[in-house]
């Protein structure tokens, strides 16, 4: 944005220029805020257009919430073949590696697929924060 302290007639106007920088300045901060990153774990296998538009939501929602979402799940199939059984491997190892980056693992959903179980027990393995939620993305704390 970069204020100007002079106004439209060109004479220094210093109190709205204060305001504005004010503003600036918090924008700026806003930005460059801290936001932890969270792994999405939901299901992918099974009705594929589902679960993308599932795991597109509790990203967003992760988002809101001031966390950077990781769904693997919306990347890697992209260019592994989930149906290759080395290439899904490869895409869980490159999975695993993500969440170790992660300050949380957020599970959504009441189906936990082969995928979501194998992340789960890494996680609990490693001592992971795991955190679980409904589809409808209301935190459940009785797991």
């Amino acid at each position: 944005m970069s204020v100007d302290i002079h106004n439209s007639e060109g004479y220094a106007d210093p109190t709205p220029f204060q305001a504005l920088s004010g503003i600036e300045r918090e924008e700026k901060k806003a930005l460059r805020a801290f936001r932890p990153i969270v792994y999405i774990c939901s299901p992918y296998a099974g009705d594929i257009e589902a679960n993308v538009a599932a795991a597109r939501r509790y990203s967003s929602f992760a988002v809101d919430k001031g966390y950077i979402p990781i769904a693997p799940h919306l990347l890697f199939p992209q260019f592994l073949n989930d149906r290759d059984p080395k290439e899904r491997e490869l895409g869980l190892f490159f999975g695993n590696a993500i969440m170790s980056k992660c300050s949380e693992i957020w599970v959504f959903g009441s189906t936990i697929s082969n995928g979501m179980a194998t992340e789960i027990k890494r996680a609990r393995w490693k001592n992971y924060r795991l955190r679980y939620f409904t589809e409808e993305m209301e935190e459940k704390n009785d797991v």
